[in-house]
Order: structure tokens, then C-alpha cells, then sequence
């Protein structure tokens, strides 16, 4: 399974030319991969800079036909005439998904410029077995925010490794039982760094049987440095520094074959990474 993960920035290049098709031909030519998750995706948001009113959203499923679409919303909100101006992130899978969720982060009170977060997170069946992708977007400017999120994004894996442990009953309908998992990946942009607190809060040992989240850099480069995913061109939120990452249980990490952060592209202010897993 190849997987890409990208902060699109509603795909708004350095060149401030907003072109979602580029985003797609640039990650077809990485690989042709199987899983694509997107954060920083728009929908009638003429607000942001060089945009328009494209239903992004849309566009994304249409440019990858036989994809599965799956989109979290975090800012939801009206335009002024009717219809609501929509942002969030964006898992599109060419295997079958079967259960879809969206999670609201925790959203705590703070002075700083700050936005609702989500993690969407789509069940992804493969023949090693099912699989819970997860991607999301956490707070850039507070890190108070962003550890509440942290925990957040924790309790929701705590939850699914529980709801292995202990399957429902089945039910007709709505209670109909869905393919669960222990087993998840997570990617997006996290807004910190390596030696980040929060990234070590993340990838903190849980109590009993659930799996923890490993970073698959140092899995499969050792110790050599993670490479810049933001702030390569413009640092004026800082200087060029990994704020982008792809997280996996230790039985997944365990396949992952390699892993690369393509630092040329130009086609958003973060940098796409790909990840392939053997899962035959």
C-alpha cells in the first residue's frame, strides 16, 4: 500500500496560484498510490488568499476516479448567501472503505488565533487486514491547544483498540457490526517539531493492550535528521523545520518498506511524504 500525505494549503503554491490539479498530478507523480490524505482542503472559501469558490472537496473525488472520498470538516460556516463556506481534511482511498468517522478535536479555551480541528479516519480494508487511517490538522498557534488535541486524538485511539477487545453486539441496520481495528496509521501536519513535547505526548505508551504510535522516520532512517516539510521558502513563522509526520501502530510499522519527504516541490508551503507499507 502506498499511502501520501500532503497540507495542500487549499492548494495555493508558492507561486500563489491556487491549482488543485497540480496538487493531483504532482502526488501521480510520486507514485501511484493507493491512499492520498489531504489536510488544508476548501470549499467556497474565496476568503483565502488566491481562492475561489471551488468545491475542493469535489473536485479531489472527481480528479481520482474509483477513489473513496472521505471529508472531515472543521470550520463550517455561512457565506452570506445561502450557503456555507467549508475547511478541513480529506482521506481518498482506491481500496474499500467501509466504516467512516469524523472526529471533533478538543477545541479549549485561548487568547491566540486559533480554529476547530478535526481527524477523519476511514477504515481501510486491505489483505493484510483493516486498517485505520487517520489524518488531521492540529493547532499551530497555542501549544495548549495542540496538546489538548494530542490527548484527544489519543483517547480516540484508546477507544477503537477497546472496541477490538470488546466487539459490540450485532444489531439490525444502524447496529450492524463494521470491520474495527487496533491497527492505524495516522498522518498530517502536526505544527510542531521532532523535539517537540507534544510529539513525545503522542507517542507516549498507553496502559494495557493498546498499541502505541511509532514515528516511521527513525523506523526506517535511524538516526538521521527527519527532513524540512514547511517553511523551506517563506520563515516567517520560523525557520525550516519537519512539522509533517506519519505515525503507525508497531505492527504496522513493523512493514513499512520506506519513506520519503519530496523537499522540491513547490506546490504548497508544506511538502508531500510517501510511505509504502507491504501488506500482502
Amino acid at each position: 500500500m502506498k499511502l501520501i500525505t500532503w497540507n495542500i494549503q487549499w492548494a495555493r503554491g508558492v507561486d500563489h496560484k491556487v491549482d488543485p490539479h497540480r496538487i493531483i498530478d504532482h502526488a501521480r507523480q510520486m507514485a501511484d498510490f493507493d491512499v492520498l490524505c489531504l489536510q488544508e482542503v476548501a470549499a467556497n472559501f474565496p476568503d483565502l488568499d488566491g481562492n475561489d469558490r471551488t468545491d475542493q472537496f469535489a473536485l479531489f473525488s472527481e480528479l481520482l476516479p474509483g477513489f473513496t472520498p472521505i471529508e472531515a470538516i472543521g470550520v463550517d460556516i455561512p457565506d452570506g448567501a445561502g450557503g456555507r463556506k467549508r475547511f478541513g481534511n480529506l482521506v481518498l482511498s482506491r481500496l474499500p472503505v467501509a466504516q467512516a468517522l469524523r472526529h471533533v478535536l478538543p477545541w479549549e479555551a485561548a487568547a491566540t488565533r486559533n480554529m476547530p480541528r478535526v481527524l477523519v479516519e476511514a477504515m481501510v480494508e486491505t489483505p493484510f487486514g483493516p486498517i485505520r487511517v487517520m489524518t488531521t490538522h492540529l493547532e499551530y498557534s497555542s501549544p495548549i491547544l495542540r496538546a489538548a488535541q494530542v490527548e484527544g486524538i489519543r483517547q480516540i485511539h484508546r477507544m477503537a483498540a477497546a472496541r477490538q477487545v470488546t466487539p459490540r453486539a450485532a444489531g439490525p441496520h444502524t447496529y450492524a457490526p463494521t470491520p474495527n481495528a487496533a491497527s492505524a496509521i495516522l498522518t498530517g501536519d502536526f505544527n510542531m517539531r521532532p523535539d517537540d513535547a507534544g510529539l513525545t505526548q503522542l507517542l507516549a505508551p498507553f496502559e494495557g493492550d493498546v498499541p502505541p504510535l511509532i514515528d516511521l522516520w527513525p523506523v526506517l532512517k535511524g538516526s538521521e535528521p527527519h527532513p524540512p516539510s514547511a517553511f523551506i521558502c517563506d520563515q516567517t513563522y520560523g525557520p525550516p523545520g519537519c512539522l509533517d509526520f506519519v505515525l503507525a501502530t508497531p505492527d504496522l510499522a513493523q512493514r513499512a518498506r520506506s519513506i520519503t519527504y519530496d523537499i522540491e516541490t513547490r506546490a504548497s508551503d508544506h511538502q508531500p511524504i510517501l510511505v509504502e507499507f507491504d501488506l500482502g
